[in-house]
């Protein structure tokens, strides 16, 4: 007598967010400051060092989350892309070009011109909608200052319904107090955003990814978790020797991914929270000197290094039985 023995099937899924330090062409572009990635510009970044940055930012992103789930990562949010080309080029580049990887981009008023992206492995999600939410701050002249938009990315990840939402907010580049307002505004309009998803879809299982340049415990932070009932897996991942980018030897852990609470809900053929972690290979990091553990960069300043990116990625581990 023969028994048939049907046993669940599991699949892991890794969702990220990847800070990848402005990834520019070579080619001036009038109407954004990039001056500094040309090939005559002080930093000379030249064909040879554009292609290494691409080998190398594919090469850490085909890795994220790889030894839990033995796959490249499904979904991917990017922060300092300059454009659609250099986003064709990074999905075509050595370690990617093998996975059905497509992306969603919009150019943004960004003075810099450095956007946000949106990567997703096209056999496992499929877009169903897009759009950008600009917002910008008044100079002292009256003269607006725009930065990044908000990317809204709805889909259907293996059948199920979810919304992301990728972000990078305003530096602390002139202080920390001294900038604090227009994250607070950058997180008042996503609170705003995912309150209509909310309205419109009660239920919807909502991602949000981004370089935030706010800890978990910053107001800005806080109030979004608070008003939108948002899980943070990366309250618990910062310490005082590890985060996901560092500034004068101190960690800061600005690259976070939230989400509502319904991905813990044990749901047949629903995409389930397994963990979170920051993905700190020893290859993303400077391996000596004053520096030693930090993230292996491009550039520091003018001076061309060679790395990866002055953040580390982030990523989630989620589980969908098929069976």
């Amino acid at each position: 007598m023969k028994f048939n023995i049907f046993k669940t099937k599991t699949l892991q899924h890794t969702f990220a967010f990847y800070n990848i330090e402005n990834l520019f062409d070579i080619y001036k572009d009038d109407l954004t400051r990039d001056r500094d990635f040309i090939p005559t510009s002080e930093k000379r970044w030249t064909i040879k060092r554009y292609n290494n940055k691409l080998r190398k930012i594919g090469y850490a992103i085909s890795n994220i989350g790889k030894k839990e789930t033995k796959a490249h990562p499904a979904i991917i949010g990017l922060a300092e892309i300059e454009n659609e080309a250099v986003l064709k080029d990074l999905i075509n580049s050595k370690h990617l070009k093998e996975y059905a990887y497509q992306f969603v981009h919009y150019n943004s008023k960004d003075e810099r011109g450095i956007d946000v992206a949106f990567v997703y492995d096209s056999e496992k999600f499929k877009v169903t909608n897009s759009e950008v939410f600009t917002f910008s701050f008044k100079n002292e002249d009256g003269s607006s200052d725009y930065t990044r938009d908000i990317l809204l990315v709805s889909g259907l990840f293996l059948g199920e319904s979810i919304h992301f939402l990728i972000n990078h907010w305003p530096s602390r580049r002139t202080g920390g107090y001294e900038t604090e307002h227009k994250r607070l505004t950058a997180s008042t309009n996503l609170q705003a955003i995912i309150g209509t998803l909310k309205d419109n879809i009660p239920d919807a299982r909502i991602v949000v990814m981004g370089d935030f340049n706010d800890n978990p415990n910053d107001k800005s932070i806080e109030l979004l978790m608070e008003n939108q009932g948002l899980f943070n897996p990366m309250e618990t991942l910062i310490s005082i020797d590890r985060g996901t980018t560092s500034h004068h030897s101190e960690w800061n852990l600005f690259d976070q991914i939230l989400f509502t609470p319904n991905f813990f809900e044990s749901k047949p053929k629903s995409l389930r929270y397994v963990k979170a972690d920051i993905y700190d290979a020893d290859f993303l990091k400077q391996l000596d000197g004053k520096y030693k553990g930090t993230p292996y960069r491009t550039y520091v300043g003018k001076n061309y290094k060679g790395g990866y990116s002055d953040h580390f990625p982030v990523y989630m581990i989620l589980k969908k039985k098929l069976t």
